[in-house]
């Protein structure tokens, strides 16, 4: 146990695993780009700036400062788990990486992407339904029981967690704000409910933190950190509100009417 009652890690070796799964889908992302380019009109430049921030901003919550103080600090760890599992995502699904990678591959490839997106299980995790309850769902499992305190004892179950959070919070994302094609399209207010409850249930589950501190984690530690994922993680929700109504305001507003 730590001196500020936080469970100290006994060292995790998997998080290089899970930054050698970021850095490649930067340099592919780069390299799409180029390729795009020759054959199309210009990608849109920041749509790749989206790109290279949601990466760094993934990257930092698994090595660096802020990763190598959450294993000690509550504090530290929600920084990480909104750079992970709330700010990458959304400027990772705004880089809209499945549209690019459809101009970029040949006819053949891009057939076979496109059979997977349209495939049962993908239909099934892109439900808001399904990525809300793996986010959110995944969210109280981590802080009501004894995961966060195992995960902090347990190498590859610390980068299994991180894992889900990210991917996760992706598909949470991906299936609230259509940025890429999406086969199987929920309508608006569909989303905007099931984002209303899943909204509800992040600020519910802050509001618990605060209360009943995680494992290992103590009082002033989880109050500091249910008050940053709540109001930070609101926050961040108000930008995919926004998003959110600026879409379904271009789909509905009459014909003719002046474009923002």
């Amino acid at each position: 146990m730590h001196s500020n009652g936080h469970i100290h890690d006994n060292g995790t070796g998997f998080e290089p695993i899970l930054l050698m799964l970021l850095m490649p889908g930067l340099v592919i992302y780069i390299a799409a780009v180029i390729i795009s380019n020759r054959r199309y009109k210009k990608w849109p430049l920041y749509r790749t700036f989206f790109w290279i921030l949601g990466t760094l901003c993934a990257a930092s919550a698994i090595i660096g400062p802020i990763a190598n103080r959450a294993h000690m600090d509550f504090t530290a760890h929600m920084v990480g788990h909104l750079l992970l599992g709330m700010i990458a995502p959304i400027l990772l699904v705004l880089a809209a990486p499945i549209t690019l990678a459809l101009r970029t591959l040949n006819v053949q490839s891009a057939r076979r992407l496109s059979k997977v997106l349209k495939s049962w299980p993908l239909r099934f995790l892109s439900n808001p339904i399904t990525a809300s309850a793996l986010n959110i769902g995944g969210l109280w499992i981590l802080y009501t029981t004894g995961l966060y305190g195992l995960m902090h004892q347990n190498a590859l179950l610390h980068a299994l967690v991180h894992f889900h959070v990210f991917i996760a919070g992706y598909l949470f994302t991906a299936s609230m704000i259509y940025m890429d094609p999406a086969p199987h399209r929920f309508s608006f207010m569909f989303r905007a409910i099931v984002f209303t409850i899943s909204l509800a249930g992040h600020d519910i589950l802050s509001k618990y933190i605060f209360a009943h501190p995680p494992s290992g984690v103590t009082k002033e530690q989880a109050e500091n950190g249910g008050m940053l994922m709540y109001y930070a993680g609101d926050a961040i929700d108000v930008a995919l509100i926004c998003i959110l109504c600026y879409q379904w305001f271009k789909v509905t507003r009459p014909k003719g009417s002046l474009a923002l």
